[in-house]
This record gives C-alpha cells, sequence and structure tokens, in this order.
C-alpha cells in the first residue's frame, strides 16, 4: 500500500512550477509507483491563460475549486469550468485553459508521469524525464 499525504508531497521534489508562472502541481501518484497512471493535484492561478497540446498523454481533470473555461482549438467551443467539473481529453485535443478564479484540479495522466515535467513548447509532455527525488 502506497500513502501520501498532499502536504507533505508539497514540501518535496514532487511540487512542481512551471516556469511560465501558470500553475503549480503536486505530483501524488508516478510512474515509479508502477500504477500504470499518475494522480496530481494542481493549481492554476488566477489570469492563467495557456495552450495546451497532450500529444503523448491522456488526461482527466476534476475541478475541485475556482472557475474557468477550457477551450477546444479544433472547433473553438468553450466550456466552463466549476467545481463538480470533469472534463477528459481522450482525443489528444489542443486546447486552451482559462483560470478566472485560481482553480485546484485533480489530474490524472496515461501514461504516467516521471514527476519533473513541464510543458513543452507545444503544450505537451514528453514521455521521458528525470524521476521526481523525494
Amino acid at each position: 500500500m502506497i500513502v501520501r499525504t498532499l502536504q507533505e508531497a508539497e514540501k518535496t521534489g514532487r511540487r512542481i512550477v512551471s516556469p511560465d508562472g501558470n500553475w503549480e502541481s503536486t505530483r501524488l501518484l508516478l510512474k515509479n509507483d508502477e500504477m500504470g497512471f499518475s494522480f496530481h493535484i494542481t493549481t492554476i492561478y488566477a489570469g492563467a491563460n495557456f495552450r495546451l497540446h497532450y500529444r503523448n498523454h491522456l488526461e482527466a481533470v476534476y475541478c475541485l475549486s475556482g472557475e474557468g473555461e477550457v477551450e477546444t482549438l479544433e472547433d473553438g467551443k468553450k466550456y466552463p469550468i466549476a467545481p463538480g467539473t470533469l472534463y477528459i481529453l481522450d482525443q489528444h485535443d489542443e486546447h486552451m485553459l482559462r483560470a478566472f478564479r485560481e482553480m485546484k484540479m485533480a489530474c490524472v495522466f496515461n501514461p504516467a508521469l516521471f514527476g519533473t515535467e513541464v510543458h513543452n513548447k507545444d503544450g505537451a509532455y514528453e514521455l521521458q524525464a528525470e524521476p521526481v527525488s523525494e
């Protein structure tokens, strides 16, 4: 069994802050845990507005708090995000993510992240990265 708390994980290398200042993510479950997916609690800062395109991963995102929207770039559709909203990027959807108020999100990635990933120039995570150091 694996047991971790968000409060303790935030004090380790599992807490990653984006270089662009849009988000921070505490990665509670990672590739080296051998579950086949990773689980993160991610904060999207108020005013953030950025493009993402997870070419290498599928993601499900559940909003715990805050307010924003996700826009799929292929068709320009905008979907409101509020507590209780789940959105699933099941087609490697290129999208814009906007936070009107700071959002706290629970995120699941498949395949699992190593833990140190930040978005590349295309808004994606690479398939290989350095494992988190505890």
